[in-house]
Protein backbone atom coordinates (compact mmCIF):
# COMPACT_ATOMS: atom_id res chain seq x y z
CA UNK A 1 0.00 0.00 0.00
CA UNK A 2 1.16 3.16 -0.97
CA UNK A 3 2.14 5.93 1.70
CA UNK A 4 -0.23 8.43 0.41
CA UNK A 5 -3.28 5.52 0.37
CA UNK A 6 -1.84 4.70 4.19
CA UNK A 7 -2.47 8.09 5.51
CA UNK A 8 -5.74 8.25 3.73
CA UNK A 9 -7.13 4.98 5.50
CA UNK A 10 -5.47 6.22 8.88
CA UNK A 11 -6.90 9.37 8.75
CA UNK A 12 -10.45 7.68 8.19
CA UNK A 13 -10.23 5.39 10.61
CA UNK A 14 -8.77 8.64 13.38
CA UNK A 15 -12.13 10.41 12.22
CA UNK A 16 -14.38 7.33 12.45
CA UNK A 17 -12.55 6.45 16.17
CA UNK A 18 -12.99 10.00 17.10
CA UNK A 19 -16.98 10.10 16.01
CA UNK A 20 -18.20 6.73 17.63
CA UNK A 21 -16.50 8.30 21.27
CA UNK A 22 -17.71 11.62 20.93
CA UNK A 23 -18.10 13.51 23.15
CA UNK A 24 -14.61 13.55 24.08
CA UNK A 25 -14.83 16.75 25.54
CA UNK A 26 -17.05 18.93 27.45
CA UNK A 27 -20.05 19.70 25.42
CA UNK A 28 -20.86 24.05 25.71
CA UNK A 29 -24.56 25.26 24.99
CA UNK A 30 -24.32 28.73 23.93
CA UNK A 31 -27.51 30.84 24.82
CA UNK A 32 -27.53 34.20 22.76
CA UNK A 33 -29.29 36.10 25.66
CA UNK A 34 -28.59 37.20 29.18
CA UNK A 35 -28.21 34.63 32.47
CA UNK A 36 -31.48 34.20 34.20
CA UNK A 37 -33.98 34.46 30.83
CA UNK A 38 -36.31 31.57 29.74
CA UNK A 39 -33.58 30.39 27.56
CA UNK A 40 -31.08 29.95 30.40
CA UNK A 41 -33.54 28.52 32.40
CA UNK A 42 -34.42 25.61 30.08
CA UNK A 43 -30.92 25.08 28.99
CA UNK A 44 -29.98 24.35 32.91
CA UNK A 45 -33.12 22.07 33.15
CA UNK A 46 -31.68 19.51 30.72
CA UNK A 47 -27.84 19.94 31.56
CA UNK A 48 -28.07 17.76 34.81
CA UNK A 49 -29.31 14.57 32.89
CA UNK A 50 -28.07 15.64 29.43
CA UNK A 51 -24.14 14.97 30.54
CA UNK A 52 -25.27 11.92 32.03
CA UNK A 53 -26.28 10.44 28.95
CA UNK A 54 -23.07 12.12 27.12
CA UNK A 55 -20.72 11.24 30.11
CA UNK A 56 -18.97 14.94 29.92
CA UNK A 57 -19.51 18.03 31.31
CA UNK A 58 -22.50 20.57 29.84
CA UNK A 59 -21.68 23.63 30.53
CA UNK A 60 -23.50 27.09 29.36
CA UNK A 61 -21.67 29.87 28.18
CA UNK A 62 -23.62 33.60 27.65
CA UNK A 63 -23.52 35.45 23.87
CA UNK A 64 -25.95 37.84 24.40
CA UNK A 65 -26.67 40.52 22.23
CA UNK A 66 -28.43 41.87 18.65
CA UNK A 67 -31.27 39.65 19.62
CA UNK A 68 -29.41 36.34 19.58
CA UNK A 69 -27.55 36.81 16.50
CA UNK A 70 -24.50 36.98 18.76
CA UNK A 71 -24.07 33.57 19.72
CA UNK A 72 -25.56 32.41 16.46
CA UNK A 73 -22.39 33.66 14.86
CA UNK A 74 -19.74 31.99 17.71
CA UNK A 75 -21.59 28.48 17.49
CA UNK A 76 -21.68 29.42 13.31
CA UNK A 77 -17.99 29.57 13.62
CA UNK A 78 -17.23 26.97 16.08
CA UNK A 79 -15.23 23.63 14.91
CA UNK A 80 -18.13 21.26 13.42
CA UNK A 81 -16.98 18.58 16.22
CA UNK A 82 -20.40 18.42 18.07
CA UNK A 83 -18.69 19.71 21.39
CA UNK A 84 -20.37 23.32 20.27
CA UNK A 85 -24.66 23.71 20.18
CA UNK A 86 -26.49 26.41 20.58
CA UNK A 87 -29.94 26.84 22.12
CA UNK A 88 -32.20 28.50 20.25
CA UNK A 89 -35.61 30.37 19.89
CA UNK A 90 -38.43 31.10 17.64
CA UNK A 91 -36.65 34.22 17.43
CA UNK A 92 -32.94 33.51 16.46
CA UNK A 93 -33.88 31.42 13.86
CA UNK A 94 -36.95 31.87 12.06
CA UNK A 95 -37.51 35.76 12.44
CA UNK A 96 -34.12 37.12 12.65
CA UNK A 97 -33.33 36.01 9.15
CA UNK A 98 -36.84 38.19 8.01
CA UNK A 99 -36.13 41.12 10.59
CA UNK A 100 -32.23 41.86 9.68
CA UNK A 101 -31.25 43.21 6.46
CA UNK A 102 -27.66 42.09 7.45
CA UNK A 103 -28.16 38.68 9.21
CA UNK A 104 -24.44 37.34 9.81
CA UNK A 105 -25.68 34.11 9.13
CA UNK A 106 -28.54 31.67 7.46
CA UNK A 107 -30.36 29.27 9.80
CA UNK A 108 -30.80 26.26 7.11
CA UNK A 109 -27.43 26.78 5.79
CA UNK A 110 -24.97 28.12 8.56
CA UNK A 111 -26.54 25.13 11.33
CA UNK A 112 -27.73 21.28 11.40
CA UNK A 113 -30.71 20.94 13.54
CA UNK A 114 -30.60 18.90 16.24
CA UNK A 115 -33.86 18.42 18.62
CA UNK A 116 -36.45 20.45 19.10
CA UNK A 117 -37.32 20.53 22.75
CA UNK A 118 -40.22 22.84 23.15
CA UNK A 119 -42.79 24.35 22.07
CA UNK A 120 -43.98 27.85 24.18
CA UNK A 121 -47.76 29.26 23.32
CA UNK A 122 -48.47 32.99 24.54
CA UNK A 123 -51.77 34.03 26.22
CA UNK A 124 -54.08 36.83 24.92
CA UNK A 125 -54.40 39.31 27.17
CA UNK A 126 -56.51 42.53 28.13
CA UNK A 127 -56.36 45.27 30.84
CA UNK A 128 -59.10 43.93 33.40
CA UNK A 129 -61.04 47.69 32.35
CA UNK A 130 -61.97 46.51 28.72
CA UNK A 131 -65.49 45.07 28.71
CA UNK A 132 -64.57 41.93 27.52
CA UNK A 133 -64.99 38.46 29.17
CA UNK A 134 -63.71 36.61 26.34
CA UNK A 135 -62.34 36.73 22.64
CA UNK A 136 -65.42 37.07 21.24
CA UNK A 137 -66.02 39.98 23.20
CA UNK A 138 -63.07 41.75 22.77
CA UNK A 139 -63.18 41.03 18.51
CA UNK A 140 -66.84 42.71 18.83
CA UNK A 141 -65.32 45.97 21.23
CA UNK A 142 -61.92 46.12 19.32
CA UNK A 143 -64.05 45.87 15.96
CA UNK A 144 -66.49 49.14 17.36
CA UNK A 145 -63.20 51.46 18.21
CA UNK A 146 -60.82 50.76 15.04
CA UNK A 147 -57.51 52.61 15.93
CA UNK A 148 -58.77 53.43 19.31
CA UNK A 149 -57.16 50.18 20.80
CA UNK A 150 -53.50 50.16 21.54
CA UNK A 151 -51.30 46.63 22.04
CA UNK A 152 -47.95 46.58 23.68
CA UNK A 153 -44.74 44.56 23.29
CA UNK A 154 -41.33 43.59 24.04
CA UNK A 155 -40.48 45.28 21.03
CA UNK A 156 -40.05 45.35 17.11
CA UNK A 157 -39.79 42.22 15.35
CA UNK A 158 -40.13 39.90 18.34
CA UNK A 159 -42.74 37.31 18.69
CA UNK A 160 -44.57 39.53 21.32
CA UNK A 161 -44.93 42.13 18.13
CA UNK A 162 -46.00 39.23 15.60
CA UNK A 163 -48.35 37.20 17.36
CA UNK A 164 -51.22 40.28 17.76
CA UNK A 165 -50.40 41.27 14.41
CA UNK A 166 -51.00 37.58 12.66
CA UNK A 167 -54.06 37.53 15.09
CA UNK A 168 -55.32 41.31 13.14
CA UNK A 169 -54.58 39.65 10.12
CA UNK A 170 -56.85 36.90 10.85
CA UNK A 171 -59.51 39.25 12.47
CA UNK A 172 -59.45 42.31 10.16
CA UNK A 173 -59.08 44.42 13.58
CA UNK A 174 -56.96 47.50 13.69
CA UNK A 175 -54.97 47.87 16.24
CA UNK A 176 -51.96 50.07 17.23
CA UNK A 177 -48.35 48.49 17.77
CA UNK A 178 -46.77 50.46 20.92
CA UNK A 179 -42.75 48.74 21.22
CA UNK A 180 -41.44 48.52 24.98
CA UNK A 181 -37.78 47.89 25.96
CA UNK A 182 -38.95 44.63 27.11
CA UNK A 183 -41.84 42.60 28.72
CA UNK A 184 -41.61 44.45 31.94
CA UNK A 185 -42.65 47.62 30.79
CA UNK A 186 -44.98 46.76 28.33
CA UNK A 187 -46.73 44.52 31.24
CA UNK A 188 -47.07 47.66 33.85
CA UNK A 189 -48.36 49.53 31.26
CA UNK A 190 -50.84 47.14 30.18
CA UNK A 191 -51.73 46.64 34.35
CA UNK A 192 -52.05 50.56 34.15
CA UNK A 193 -54.58 50.84 31.05
CA UNK A 194 -51.92 52.57 29.02
CA UNK A 195 -52.01 49.30 26.03
CA UNK A 196 -55.33 47.32 26.44
CA UNK A 197 -54.28 44.16 24.42
CA UNK A 198 -51.01 42.05 25.08
CA UNK A 199 -49.72 38.62 23.75
CA UNK A 200 -47.24 37.10 26.61
CA UNK A 201 -45.62 33.83 27.38
CA UNK A 202 -47.90 32.10 29.91
CA UNK A 203 -45.54 32.03 33.14
CA UNK A 204 -46.04 35.96 33.70
CA UNK A 205 -49.51 35.53 32.23
CA UNK A 206 -50.98 32.86 34.44
CA UNK A 207 -49.33 34.88 37.45
CA UNK A 208 -50.50 38.60 36.31
CA UNK A 209 -53.95 36.90 35.11
CA UNK A 210 -54.68 34.63 38.68
CA UNK A 211 -53.93 38.29 40.59
CA UNK A 212 -56.66 39.82 38.57
CA UNK A 213 -53.76 42.13 37.23
CA UNK A 214 -54.98 41.01 33.73
CA UNK A 215 -57.56 38.87 31.85
CA UNK A 216 -56.17 36.12 29.93
CA UNK A 217 -59.15 35.45 27.52
CA UNK A 218 -57.18 32.77 25.40
CA UNK A 219 -54.05 30.69 24.55
CA UNK A 220 -52.51 30.48 21.49
CA UNK A 221 -51.37 26.78 21.52
CA UNK A 222 -53.72 24.07 19.74
CA UNK A 223 -54.63 22.49 23.39
CA UNK A 224 -55.49 24.14 26.49
CA UNK A 225 -52.43 25.06 28.52
CA UNK A 226 -52.29 23.60 32.42
CA UNK A 227 -51.11 26.83 33.64
CA UNK A 228 -53.84 28.50 32.59
CA UNK A 229 -56.90 25.73 32.63
CA UNK A 230 -59.81 27.75 31.76
CA UNK A 231 -59.09 29.66 29.42
CA UNK A 232 -59.92 28.46 25.98
CA UNK A 233 -57.75 28.24 23.05
CA UNK A 234 -57.78 30.99 20.21
CA UNK A 235 -59.37 28.37 18.19
CA UNK A 236 -61.70 27.38 20.41
CA UNK A 237 -62.65 30.69 20.61
CA UNK A 238 -63.72 30.67 16.74
CA UNK A 239 -60.70 31.42 14.93
CA UNK A 240 -60.20 28.53 13.16
CA UNK A 241 -56.27 26.89 12.62
CA UNK A 242 -54.74 30.08 14.68
CA UNK A 243 -51.72 28.06 16.02
CA UNK A 244 -49.17 30.45 16.51
CA UNK A 245 -46.43 28.68 19.19
CA UNK A 246 -42.90 29.56 19.31
CA UNK A 247 -39.89 26.63 19.86
CA UNK A 248 -37.03 26.04 21.81
CA UNK A 249 -34.16 23.93 19.77
CA UNK A 250 -30.72 22.80 19.85
CA UNK A 251 -28.71 23.09 16.76
CA UNK A 252 -25.04 22.72 15.81
CA UNK A 253 -22.46 24.36 13.04
CA UNK A 254 -23.01 23.43 9.82
CA UNK A 255 -21.28 20.59 8.64
CA UNK A 256 -21.12 18.35 11.88
CA UNK A 257 -20.78 14.61 10.99
CA UNK A 258 -24.26 12.55 10.41
CA UNK A 259 -22.70 10.13 13.14
CA UNK A 260 -22.39 12.83 16.30
CA UNK A 261 -25.72 14.68 14.93
CA UNK A 262 -27.52 11.59 15.15
CA UNK A 263 -25.88 11.10 18.76
CA UNK A 264 -26.95 14.26 20.01
CA UNK A 265 -30.49 14.00 18.98
CA UNK A 266 -30.65 10.23 20.67
CA UNK A 267 -29.27 11.84 23.73
CA UNK A 268 -32.02 14.62 23.35
CA UNK A 269 -34.65 12.09 23.06
CA UNK A 270 -33.86 10.33 26.33
CA UNK A 271 -33.60 13.22 28.44
CA UNK A 272 -36.69 14.61 27.44
CA UNK A 273 -38.57 10.93 28.54
CA UNK A 274 -37.71 12.18 32.13
CA UNK A 275 -41.03 12.84 33.66
CA UNK A 276 -39.28 15.14 36.02
CA UNK A 277 -37.89 17.14 33.00
CA UNK A 278 -41.72 17.17 31.64
CA UNK A 279 -43.33 18.49 34.62
CA UNK A 280 -40.18 21.17 35.23
CA UNK A 281 -40.26 22.44 31.52
CA UNK A 282 -44.21 22.44 32.33
CA UNK A 283 -43.74 25.03 34.82
CA UNK A 284 -41.57 27.44 33.34
CA UNK A 285 -44.44 27.68 30.82
CA UNK A 286 -43.16 25.34 27.83
CA UNK A 287 -44.56 22.65 26.47
CA UNK A 288 -42.34 19.05 25.85
CA UNK A 289 -42.40 18.45 21.79
CA UNK A 290 -39.38 16.55 21.17
CA UNK A 291 -38.59 16.46 17.29
CA UNK A 292 -35.15 14.36 16.10
CA UNK A 293 -32.63 15.79 13.82
CA UNK A 294 -34.97 15.28 10.84
CA UNK A 295 -38.06 16.33 11.53
CA UNK A 296 -36.79 19.09 13.27
CA UNK A 297 -34.87 20.29 9.75
CA UNK A 298 -38.72 19.52 8.06
CA UNK A 299 -39.91 21.62 10.97
CA UNK A 300 -37.24 24.86 10.60
CA UNK A 301 -38.31 24.83 6.75
CA UNK A 302 -41.64 25.10 7.37
CA UNK A 303 -41.84 27.92 9.71
CA UNK A 304 -39.88 29.89 7.88
CA UNK A 305 -42.23 31.07 5.41
CA UNK A 306 -44.59 31.98 7.77
CA UNK A 307 -42.57 33.92 10.31
CA UNK A 308 -41.35 35.99 7.32
CA UNK A 309 -44.89 36.55 6.39
CA UNK A 310 -45.78 37.94 9.81
CA UNK A 311 -42.69 39.90 9.95
CA UNK A 312 -43.50 41.62 6.30
CA UNK A 313 -46.97 42.48 6.98
CA UNK A 314 -46.11 43.86 10.54
CA UNK A 315 -43.69 45.93 8.45
CA UNK A 316 -41.00 45.39 11.24
CA UNK A 317 -36.91 45.67 9.91
CA UNK A 318 -33.83 46.01 11.68
CA UNK A 319 -30.70 46.44 10.42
Amino acid sequence: MSTFRTLLVGAALAWTAAVHAFPTKPVRIVVGFPAGGPLDQHARLLTDKLQAVLGQPVVVDYKAGAGGTVGAQDVMKAPPDGHTLMLANTGVMVINPALYSRLPYATLKDFTPIARTAMQPLALLVNPNVPAKNLQEFMAYAKSKPGQINYGSAGNGGISHLVPEMFKTATGLFMVHIPYRGSAPAFTDLMGGQVQFMAESIPQAAAYHKQGKVRALAVTSRERNPALPDVPTVIESGLKGFEVVGFYGFLAPAGTPKDVVAKLSDAFGRVMQSPEVKSRMVSQGADPAFLGADDFAKFLASEMPRWADAVKKSGAKLD
